[in-house]
């Protein structure tokens, strides 16, 4: 007799733990983007830096201020600021304010591109996108993270991390054309594969972009940019196409 209650009650158990596997990996992530177990790896490994120096780092900033209004580098930080009264990137335009710098130099359509920083935000900051893949062939971009309340998030669908506020965390996003793929790493763990919006030109922007439900104010600080390639990878950069970028889709 009791052994066979005892037979019941782990038969009870892993059921219970099945659902709990099961619900948890439903709650982390949409159909298309799937989240992946926790171990942390050196995201650069066989990735070679490409070249970057201070052409490569063009500011996005409301149209009627000077970038310094909105942006300051000192001591190797870049930190962002904005108010949710502020002017949109360009006159007349219907996107939201921002202070952010875009990657001149290196849009690509082809290969395997990755792009480290290690980014802050401070408490308060919500509403608002911190990094983004420029480019898609239907829709303005191929990966935007997000903070929302302290939870930084793939678009508003997966969560990427909890409590993300006032403390430095290393991110790398690794796009890998050919396998139509994103990856999206925090401090080495491999948090999110999701696939591409098609391939289009794209580059990397990170900083401070106001989105839905924004507050007042935000404001982002990044250190240790890099932007890197595979190993191997012969695709070529394309050229600067910084004055044909579609304004309306930034």
């Amino acid at each position: 007799m009791a052994m066979g209650a005892a037979l019941i009650v782990l038969v009870t158990f892993g059921l219970v733990h099945t659902l709990l596997f099961t619900v948890h990996h439903a709650a982390a992530g949409s159909e298309d983007a799937k989240p992946v177990d926790p171990v942390p790896i050196d995201p650069t490994e066989g990735f070679v830096d490409v070249p970057l120096n201070n052409s490569n780092f063009h500011n996005l900033k409301p149209y009627d201020l000077e970038a310094s209004q909105r942006y300051s580098f000192e001591n190797g930080v870049h930190r962002f600021w904005i108010y949710s009264t502020d002017m949109p990137l360009s006159n007349g335009s219907p996107t939201h304010p921002r202070s952010e710098v875009r990657i001149e130099g290196y849009y690509f359509s082809t290969g395997i591109w990755q792009f480290e920083g290690y980014g802050y935000v401070p408490s308060g900051t919500s509403g608002v996108c911190i990094m983004q893949i420029f480019g898609a062939l239907t829709h303005p971009t191929t990966l935007m993270l997000k903070v929302n309340n302290g939870t930084l998030t793939y678009y508003l669908s997966n969560v990427l991390q909890e409590n993300i506020y006032d403390r430095w965390f290393r991110l790398n996003v690794i796009y890998d054309t050919e396998g139509e793929v994103t990856r999206t790493f925090i401090n080495g763990v491999l948090m999110l594969e999701a696939p591409h919006r098609q391939r289009s030109i794209h580059h990397f922007q990170y900083g401070i972009y106001q989105q839905e439900n924004a507050s007042y104010y935000g404001e982002t600080r990044w250190k240790g940019i890099r932007v890197l390639k595979k190993v191997g990878d012969n695709s070529q950069k394309l050229p600067s196409k910084k004055d044909s970028i579609h304004r309306k889709l930034l």
